[in-house]
C-alpha cells in the first residue's frame, strides 16, 4: 500500500488489511510509527466479537502494545521526543504501521533491545507490575504463586517477583519450560495438579481464571491477597466463603484497557521508574516464543491461540 497508514482491520470477525489516513496527533499525543506489535488474548476476544476497544481508540484496528520511532508530536508535547525509540500499552489500534499514543503514556526502549523483545514488552510488564505492587502489594520475603507463568504477563511477573524478593512458584500446564523460568526467576515450576501439595502461598496472580484459582485457594495463608488478570480457563468459579471469612483473604481483579488517561499515565511513570532501568541494565527479558511478519498476522493469531508456548507471539511490522 502507497501513502497512508496499513492497518489490520477486524472485519465480520476476520483479519483483512486497509489503508488509513495517516495519523494526526492530538495536542498531548504523538505518532509512533510502529516497528512491532504484541499479540494479546484480548486481540482474540477482539476478533471473536468480545472486549470492544474503549472510547478514543480504533474501534476496529487490534494490538494493545507497541513498540517503534515517534515521528510526530502534538502541539503540547514539549519534550524532545522525534526520533526516540519507544514503547508504550494503548486501548488499540497497535496493529498498524502508525499508531497515535498518549505522551504520557510512553516508555524508552533500551539501546540494547531489539524491536521484536520491545513489541512484546509493554502490556506484560506493565500489567505484572501494577499487579504485583499496585493492586496486592508483594513484599520481600513473601510466597507468590503464578498461574499461566509461561505466557507474556506470566513470565514478566516471574522476573518482578523475582526483582522484589520474593519466593516465585510458577504454574504451567506441562514441565517442558521448567529450564527457562528457573533462569528467569521461578524458585520452583510446577504444574496445576500439583498445586495442592506446595506450602501455603501469600499472593497469587491468577492468570488462568477458574480451573487454577479453585486449586490455589486452599493454598493461601491468612491475609493473602489473591488479583485474577486473566479467565482464559474460566470466568466462573464456586467459591466458600467460609475459607475466605477464616483466612481473611483478599480477592481481586484488574485490567488495564478500560482505565482512564490519568490512570494508564501513573502505572506508566511507575514503569519508567522501577523497571525500565532494569531493563536497560539488562535485568529483564522479553522472551519471544515467535514472531511474524506483518503480512503473516492471521498465521500469528492462530499460532497465539495455541498452548504449549513460552513468552510473547510479536508481528514485526517494516518501515
Amino acid at each position: 500500500m502507497v501513502g497512508g497508514v496499513k492497518a489490520l482491520v477486524i472485519r465480520d470477525n476476520q483479519l483483512v488489511f486497509e489503508q488509513r489516513p495517516t495519523p494526526v496527533p492530538g495536542e498531548n499525543d504523538v505518532v509512533v510509527e510502529v516497528r512491532a506489535a504484541g499479540i494479546n488474548a484480548a486481540d482474540l476476544l477482539q476478533l471473536q466479537g468480545y472486549y470492544p476497544a474503549p472510547a478514543g481508540s480504533p474501534a476496529d484496528i487490534p494490538g494493545l502494545e507497541l513498540a517503534g520511532i515517534v515521528t510526530a508530536v502534538g502541539t503540547r508535547v514539549h519534550e524532545p521526543l522525534l526520533g526516540r525509540r519507544v514503547c508504550a500499552v494503548v486501548g488499540g489500534g497497535a496493529q498498524a504501521t502508525h499508531c497515535i499514543v498518549a505522551s504520557e503514556h510512553l516508555l524508552f526502549v533500551p539501546d540494547h533491545v531489539d524491536w521484536d523483545q520491545a513489541g512484546g514488552f509493554g502490556e506484560a510488564f506493565s500489567t505484572a507490575h501494577d499487579a504485583l505492587t499496585s493492586q496486592v502489594r508483594l513484599r520481600e520475603g513473601e510466597r507468590v504463586l503464578i498461574s499461566g507463568a509461561a505466557g507474556g504477563v506470566g513470565v514478566a511477573g516471574i522476573q518482578i517477583a523475582h526483582a522484589l524478593g520474593a519466593h516465585v512458584t510458577a504454574v504451567t500446564r506441562s514441565r517442558e519450560h521448567h529450564q527457562q523460568l528457573s533462569e528467569l526467576g521461578a524458585d520452583e515450576t510446577i504444574t496445576i495438579e500439583q498445586v495442592d501439595d506446595i506450602e501455603p502461598v501469600d499472593v497469587v496472580l491468577e492468570l488462568l481464571g477458574s480451573a487454577h484459582l479453585a486449586r490455589a485457594l486452599n493454598r493461601l495463608t491468612p491475609f493473602a491477597r489473591v488479583v485474577v488478570i486473566g479467565v482464559g480457563a474460566g470466568s466462573h468459579l464456586e467459591l466458600d466463603l467460609l475459607v475466605v471469612m477464616r483466612s481473611r483473604i483478599t480477592i481481586t481483579g484488574s485490567t488495564l484497557r478500560s482505565r482512564t488517561r490519568l490512570e494508564k499515565a501513573t502505572v506508566a511513570e511507575r514503569v519508567g521508574q522501577t523497571l525500565i532501568p532494569r531493563w536497560r541494565a539488562g535485568e529483564l527479558r522479553v522472551p519471544i516464543a515467535r514472531s511474524f511478519s506483518f503480512d503473516e498476522a492471521a498465521t500469528a493469531y492462530e499460532y497465539f491461540a495455541r498452548p504449549g508456548k513460552l513468552g510473547k507471539v510479536v508481528l514485526r511490522i517494516p518501515d
